[in-house]
Formats: C-alpha cells, sequence, structure tokens
C-alpha cells in the first residue's frame, strides 16, 4: 500500500461514508481494482479511517453532543442492536465482505428504493433530536442492522430507518451522523483489537498511513456532511437511488460477463 492508495481511499471513506451509497463497499470495489484488497493492513485501514470521518461530525456538531445526557442514552439504545449482532455475526458479516458482488446487488435493491422513499415517508412529525424517544431509536438501531451487509449503507439504512418513524429528512440524516460516531469507534476498535490479537504489529510506515489517512477522511467528510445536508433538504434521496442502481448494475454486469470481481 503506497501513498496514492491512501489519498485515494481516504477520500473515498471521507465523501461517501455520510452519503446512502455505502462507504464499504466503495472502498472494497476501490481496493480490489487497485489490487491491494487482500492484503490485512489495507483491510484493517478501510475500517480504521472511519475514525477521522466519525471526528468531523463531533466537530461540526459539537455543541449537540454536550446539550443533555439523554442524548447519549438515545445513541446508547440505537447501538445496542448493531453491537450485538456484530457480535454474533461477526465471521459471517466478514465473509459477505470477501465478495464484490455482494456489493453489486446491494447497491442496485437499495437504490430502487431510495427512488421511492421521499414519496412513501413524506409526512413527518419529528424534526429535531430531542423529540425522538427511546423506542423511536431502539427501532431504528435495528435498521442500522441491515447495513451489516455490504453494499447497504449503514446511512441509507438509518437514515430510511427514521423516515420510516416519521422524522424528517434532516432529523433522520442528523441522528444517522450521530449514531455512526459510537457505531463506527466501536467497530474500528474491534478490528484494531484483532488485528493485534493476530500477531500483526504497526510499522512506522503503516503508522503514517493511517495517520494521513484519518486526517484526509476527517477534511472530506467535514464538506460532504454539510453539502449532503443542503441537498437532501432541496433535492430528496432520487439521484442517491439512480447512482447506485447504475453502480450496482455495472458491478453485477461485470460478474455475469465472467470477470473475477473476488475481493481476496
Amino acid at each position: 500500500m503506497n501513498i496514492i492508495h491512501v489519498i485515494v481511499l481516504a477520500i473515498i471513506e471521507g465523501l461517501t461514508e455520510f452519503l446512502p451509497v455505502s462507504s464499504t463497499g466503495h472502498m472494497i470495489i476501490a481496493s480490489s481494482a487497485m489490487g491491494i484488497a487482500s492484503d490485512d493492513f489495507v483491510k484493517l485501514f478501510t475500517v480504521a479511517i472511519q475514525l477521522g470521518a466519525i471526528l468531523s461530525v463531533v466537530v461540526l456538531y459539537f455543541k449537540r453532543f454536550f446539550r443533555s445526557f439523554d442524548f447519549y442514552i438515545k445513541l446508547v439504545i440505537a447501538f445496542i442492536p448493531a453491537a450485538v449482532f456484530g457480535l454474533l455475526f461477526s465471521k459471517k458479516i466478514d465473509a459477505l465482505l470477501e465478495s464484490a458482488i455482494t456489493v453489486g446487488i446491494t447497491l442496485f435493491i437499495g437504490g430502487i428504493i431510495l427512488l421511492f422513499v421521499d414519496n412513501w415517508f413524506n409526512k413527518p412529525v419529528i424534526n429535531e433530536e430531542k423529540d425522538i424517544s427511546y423506542l423511536t431509536a431502539l427501532k431504528i438501531g435495528f435498521f442500522q442492522c441491515i447495513a451489516m451487509i455490504p453494499g447497504t449503507s449503514r446511512s441509507a439504512a438509518t437514515i430510511v430507518g427514521g423516515m420510516s418513524q416519521r422524522l424528517s429528512r434532516t432529523a433522520a440524516a442528523e441522528f444517522s451522523f450521530f449514531l455512526a460516531v459510537p457505531t463506527m469507534f466501536a467497530a474500528t476498535s474491534k478490528k484494531l483489537y484483532d488485528f493485534y490479537k493476530e500477531g500483526h504489529v504497526f510499522t512506522g510506515e503503516e503508522i503514517k498511513l493511517l495517520a494521513i489517512g484519518n486526517v484526509i477522511a476527517f477534511i472530506v467528510a467535514l464538506l460532504a456532511i454539510r453539502t449532503f445536508i443542503t441537498f437532501l433538504e432541496r433535492k430528496g434521496f432520487k439521484l442517491f437511488g439512480w447512482y447506485r442502481i447504475i453502480v450496482g448494475a455495472v458491478i453485477i454486469g461485470l460478474y455475469m460477463t465472467g470477470h473475477n470481481l473476488k475481493v481476496i
């Protein structure tokens, strides 16, 4: 893995982490295309640079994170389903990460859903996080579990989940951002622990690459979040739906024509 790989993957992470297009799916495809997907450090890197992305949420919404203790209770409640399912099915999830065709199929199906989601849930009654009940937070947390299938998009699953509970598009997107903080922190911590447990030791070069990747992901995510919220308020999800359908169709088409898209 070299500095060019780092820059490409970090930009992809920063751009896609909070958009409903699947950051994991895009990084699986990108690392596979660059021929580095089978490397253990690369697999760790694609998860570890999420720390830079989630830091952008804390910076942009700094005051919201210190407004009330109730805010944290809701995040913990919403986080629990993914934590439980992640521990129970971690091996199966890792297996799914090894096939790009899974990404193609879920991108395509998710894209179709996004074409219609604005019409399905067009009568919101919750416009702010403070009005989200504990039960609603838990339901959104179960939607987040769907995103364990690569290509689904954690952002898409939680935003659609929020809208299904009558949150406005903006409220659903912001709660999705907030929920990303404990979820991705836990996922990164587990990945780092597993990496260490397997006997790997970071070299000085690897530490430098991780640092650069997180800084780039942080900066790009700052810009992406603000742009996404503005776009979402004005245009909704259809453009993201069509994007997912096109990308998914290309991946499926390549697979059907005999191209080897297996990541390992």
